[in-house]
């Protein structure tokens, strides 16, 4: 009896996974690819394969919301760093397309990650709760300024990775999104009582799990990052309204957009007052500004706050390494990326494997500003890094190794 053919459809420069056993569910797969990674909770059956290029997740759904959660996460790609890569969706065509195995959505394993389950202490985050709630109340609001509704943002639909000194959140879980031209204030706040509820529930089950009762389990969480994302979001939309001449102040606009690693997409100067005023009205983009300047600069694509740091290391060589050519290419990034950051990244790939060699990088950093800070002067590049690795690089943030699903 000839095996059914399924529909793939994948994107260019990935695998076409057509060596998977798609004629049964992938609950029942036994291939040498099959890996395990760290994940949350889901609804639906989630496995993890790897090929030459990486690691794919592969979740189990009706075609339907297959296809959906495809084209979703295929439309914020190009809006969002804090989405997870889609790769491709798969119709079981033999089968009745409501059937729980009917689909399938593949996605781009998100590098270094790790669940909140690794961040938990003692039944709550510890002294990693304010990043943890900044990392989801930032991720709601630029998911919101691109117009997309999650419907189902907790814990468990993200995975998170460390970013500097914060953590980044990541959406992995967009089955029940929708994206508009822009979302109304409630849909807004439906999203937000969505993410509260959620949230409610998992740390109930966490408190559950330590034998901690709910008069002590941190059932606040989802308030405190509704609290967050408002601040922020007024922080970003609201229209400011300055005086014709104060053209400074839109400056300053701009800047501290940027300071919150937005991008500035448009800028709208209206007259107000009989033109006596003017109102600076900002459209914002991704949260990537920093992360964009950086690749643009050397090609190195990393994560918002990774790229923050990493420039600041740019500006601080500057002073060493001059200045300009006339054809524009800059002379201090180039001398920098050749003779400090590559050769120390590439150390450091080699001193630790499993790293994220660009946060580690940024670990290092953080060494040497400490390092001089107590010393009240400089300290040479070499010097340091050769410190940090004696010492057994302190300030380290691995990606947690231990986490469970």
């Amino acid at each position: 009896m000839m095996q059914p053919t399924p529909r793939i459809h994948t994107r260019e420069d990935h695998p076409d996974f057509v060596d998977l056993d798609w004629a049964i569910p992938i609950t029942e797969w036994t291939t040498d690819r099959l890996v395990d990674m760290p994940t949350g909770i889901h609804r639906h059956a989630v496995v993890f394969v790897a090929y030459r290029d990486g690691i794919y997740a592969i979740k189990e759904l009706p075609t339907r919301f297959a296809t959906q959660e495809f084209d979703v996460l295929r439309t914020m790609e190009g809006r969002s760093r804090h989405t997870a890569i889609a790769v491709g969706h798969v119709e079981r065509t033999w089968l009745d397309p409501h059937d729980e195995w009917s689909g399938a959505v593949i996605t781009r394993y998100v590098d270094h990650a790790f669940t909140y389950r690794s961040l938990i202490t003692g039944g709550g985050f510890g002294e990693r709760r304010d990043a943890l709630l900044d990392a989801l109340a930032g991720l709601l609001v630029e998911l919101h300024l691109q117009g997309m509704f999650w419907g189902d943002c907790s814990l468990s639909n993200s995975l998170y990775r460390w970013d500097a000194s914060s953590i980044d959140a990541i959406m992995i879980d967009a089955e029940t999104s929708r994206i508009y031209d822009m979302l109304s204030t409630g849909q807004r706040r439906e999203d937000l009582e969505i993410m509260t509820l959620n949230l409610a529930g998992e740390m109930a089950d966490i408190a559950a799990q330590h034998g901690i009762s709910l008069d002590d389990a941190d059932m606040e969480l989802g308030d405190e990052i509704t609290a967050r994302y408002d601040r922020l979001w007024r922080e970003l939309t609201t229209s400011l309204v300055v005086s014709a001449g104060d053209h400074y102040r839109i400056r300053q606009r701009i800047n501290r957009l940027h300071e919150l690693g937005f991008a500035v997409e448009d800028i709208d100067l209206i007259p107000v007052d009989d033109g006596m005023n003017v109102k600076i009205r900002v459209r914002v983009g991704g949260r990537q500004y920093h992360s964009e300047r950086l690749r643009e600069i050397t090609g190195i694509d990393i994560s918002e706050n990774q790229a923050r740091v990493i420039l600041s290391d740019l500006a601080y060589q500057e002073a060493k390494f001059g200045g300009a050519t006339g054809t524009r290419k800059n002379i201090a990034a180039m001398k920098w990326r050749s003779s400090i950051l590559e050769p120390l990244i590439l150390e450091i790939v080699r001193l630790l494997p499993e790293a994220d060699p660009y946060q580690a990088y940024c670990d290092y950093l953080g060494f040497r500003l400490a390092t001089a800070t107590e010393r009240g002067e400089d300290v040479p590049n070499a010097e340091a890094f050769t410190a940090w690795i004696e010492l057994g690089f302190p300030g380290l943030m691995e990606s947690p190794t231990s986490a469970t699903t």
